[in-house]
């Protein structure tokens, strides 16, 4: 099968709670790797019920990205006054670095009147912090997460007020 992203159309959608088993599925798969990083599968994408992710769904907005119908990502995002607050970001294992994450997270920005973004990652995750960083984000601040790790906060300046 052909995984050359530059050929396939990345369609983006407002996420649904129909979208809820899929994305369960999809941030499993995707978060596997990082409970290896962190050598522990309890984190919430890994943890989370059908149910937790609908309830979720129906609270915040996020978006879905598909090639030819396949979920190949996710993201989900709530708007709090001035801020984006960026939440889990989902991407297939074998669809990770073919720019789907940058293309959702640059639409979840757009579809925002926030003046800042914000999200957070572990500290061990080297990958996802490039990433952020080749977006525009700055690291903030980092907050040690009892397990020995920090969760480290990244801001974007999107707009000015």
């Amino acid at each position: 099968m052909d995984h050359d992203s530059t050929h396939d159309t990345i369609d983006i959608a407002p996420i649904d709670v129909a979208d809820a088993g899929e994305v369960l599925t999809l941030q499993r798969a995707a978060f596997v790797s990082e409970a290896i990083i962190y050598g522990s599968a309890d984190m919430p994408p890994l943890t989370q019920t059908l149910e937790e992710v609908e309830a979720e769904l129906r609270a915040g907005a996020g978006l879905t990205a598909r090639i030819g119908g396949r979920l190949v990502g996710a993201i989900r995002f709530q708007q709090d006054g001035d801020v984006l607050l960026i939440g889990r970001i989902a991407i297939a294992p074998d669809m990770q670095g073919a720019g789907i994450g940058r293309a959702l997270l640059e639409a979840a920005e757009q579809s925002s009147s926030a003046a800042v973004s914000e999200l957070f990652t572990g500290s061990l995750s080297e990958a996802n912090i490039r990433l952020y960083e080749r977006c525009g984000y700055e690291e903030s601040e980092r907050v040690p997460d009892g397990a020995g790790f920090e969760q480290v906060f990244m801001r974007k300046r999107l707009r000015h007020m």
